[in-house]
């Protein structure tokens, strides 16, 4: 849900403006930015920035750029799939504005120019922005992917020319990651080989915004005898936007899904969504049998070639129980991880583009408490000014002081319902009688497990105008709940926990506050990782 403020002068812009899918409450709805703390504070973009075209990136434009009507720049991928966007909003499109990457603009004291980064969706680009002396580089998403099919590998000589830079606002999802992240050139040889080796039809599942991985699997397809087919709409969307920009121009012929059932099943690979379970996807109609064209049989394959997104850990072992009662074989990031590439940076990138760059000072952003944590280690050992491991809602000061926090500021969630943005009303509490005295703010990090959920890292707890806590008895607490309740969903945790943590607080608070609850899917650490595998 990435979406960050940049002011100098009282001269305000926004990078990204991206949304989440609220995992932990009833039908998932989406959750974007709260705006009131800017409004508060009086603060009005100027102009809106986007690095790349991910839904975590520009999902929310539509829904809250109407409260700003300033201009919008983004590179052409993006600014295709935000014109669709708007097109479904009925908003005009007029605000867009396409920047190619290496262009430089201006907006008011601020001098940005887009710089070429290799990520799993073509075109992401990091900021380089000027104002009043200061050199701040916002990375977006990145890696360095010395072979990414579509698009250039990145450019050393182009952000050494960038150095020194005085901060460097960085991507920490995978900084406790050793060594490098992989290539797409890899995954491409590695599909091919495996296609070679299937019998029976083959169903590859990955994120539709990975075009670099959708056109390794149609090339990979085509060198073994095999015809393609989209299977998803967001799949055949994606696509269709790049096509148009030329960037699937060696995707083989595409065959209709209606076509299907005349062609032998060893001469078919289908690129479906739902590599993450989702219940309404084409991957789950396929493992359900309700697909209109295709039944998949016994000896049949089904490729995971994404990673699973924390949280969906369960919902992913129950569709491939389902595609295992078919008799389908499964290929996936345990038994495969060839088949699959990460788009973030691990250790020795990071390394190596801090070595091009020479910042002084590092804002780690992205990943959870853990990755920004292992990011500020990074920066420590490059002798880099690393302060701060901010959290949502923080107001963050830069100066020839560095970086210090100014403020805090609780965001309270916001969910779309009903085609509006509107505040999500916290817990439920069944005494609506009582007169609540301040406000509590609860993000609860949690990871599945064989058994059940675990706490991971940092409790974030924000207490506002409400009567003190013992943090300490209540992560206790909060644990050994986690320990006694069985739920396969984050949703289903939280209504297990939710009544739970409102007798406990009204049994410890002088005065019961607002409870706002939010439960986030964490991935599971390394070292936790090994630990729970030596005891099993």
């Amino acid at each position: 849900m990435n979406l960050t403020l940049y002011g100098y002068d009282d001269h305000w812009i926004v990078v990204d403006c991206g949304m989440m899918i609220r995992q932990d409450l009833p039908n998932s709805p989406l959750q974007v930015p709260n705006l009131d703390t800017p409004k508060a504070l009086g603060i009005v973009p100027k102009a809106l920035f986007i690095t790349h075209g991910h839904e975590d990136h520009i999902g929310a434009v539509a829904w809250l750029w109407p409260m700003w009507n300033c201009p919008i720049y983004a590179t052409p991928l993006a600014a295709g799939l935000l014109r669709l966007k708007f097109a479904e909003h009925q908003l005009s499109s007029a605000a867009i504005h396409v920047i190619e990457p290496g262009e430089a603009l201006e907006s008011g004291p601020f001098t940005l120019r887009y710089l070429s980064l290799t990520h799993s969706i073509p075109e992401s680009c990091a900021i380089m922005m000027m104002a009043g002396g200061y050199r701040v580089l916002h990375t977006g998403d990145w890696k360095l992917d010395p072979e990414p099919l579509i698009g250039s590998p990145v450019s050393a000589a182009q952000f050494r020319a960038l150095a020194p830079v005085d901060l460097v606002v960085g991507d920490s999802t995978n900084a406790p990651m050793p060594g490098h992240s992989g290539s797409e050139g890899d995954v491409a040889r590695a599909l091919v080989k495996t296609l070679a080796n299937c019998q029976g039809r083959v169903v590859v599942s990955c994120f539709a915004s990975n075009l670099a991985r959708v056109l390794a699997i149609g090339r990979a397809a085509h060198q073994c005898g095999r015809r393609i087919s989209l299977m998803g709409r967001s799949m055949e969307r994606m696509v269709s936007v790049a096509r148009g920009l030329g960037y699937m121009d060696d995707l083989p012929p595409l065959v209709p899904n209606h076509d299907l059932g005349y062609l032998p099943p060893d001469e078919v690979v289908i690129i479906a969504t739902g590599s993450q379970g989702e219940a309404r996807a084409a991957l789950q109609r396929l493992a359900q049998g309700r697909h209109p064209f295709v039944d998949l049989q016994p000896g049949d394959n089904v490729i995971f070639s994404a990673k699973a997104i924390p949280g969906n850990e369960r919902p992913i072992e129950q569709l491939k129980k389902r595609l295992a009662q078919l008799g389908v074989r499964i290929y996936d990031e345990i038994n495969h991880p060839e088949l699959h590439a990460t788009g973030h940076p691990a250790h020795d990138e990071l390394t190596k583009l801090y070595q091009w760059v020479k910042p002084k000072h590092l804002m780690p952003v992205h990943g959870e408490a853990r990755h920004q944590q292992a990011h500020q280690a990074i920066a420590r050992q490059l002798g880099i000014s690393a302060p701060l491991s901010p959290v949502n809602g923080d107001l963050i000061s830069f100066d020839n002081q560095g970086l210090r926090c100014e403020a805090r500021y609780p965001q309270p969630p916001c969910i779309v319902s009903q085609n509006s943005v509107v505040p999500h009303p916290g817990l439920e509490v069944k005494d609506a009688g009582t007169a609540h005295r301040g406000s509590l703010y609860l993000a609860l990090p949690v990871t599945a497990t064989d058994t059940g959920w675990v706490r991971i890292g940092r409790l974030m707890l924000d207490a506002t105008g409400a009567s003190p806590l013992d943090e300490d008895s209540f992560s206790d607490w909060l644990d050994d709940q986690l320990d006694e309740i069985a739920a396969d969903t984050l949703a289903d945790l939280r209504q297990a926990l939710q009544p739970r943590l409102v007798h406990w607080l009204a049994e410890h608070m002088q005065h019961l506050p607002d409870v706002h609850l939010q439960i986030m899917a964490a991935e599971m650490p390394e070292a936790l990782t090994l630990e729970n595998a030596a005891n099993r």
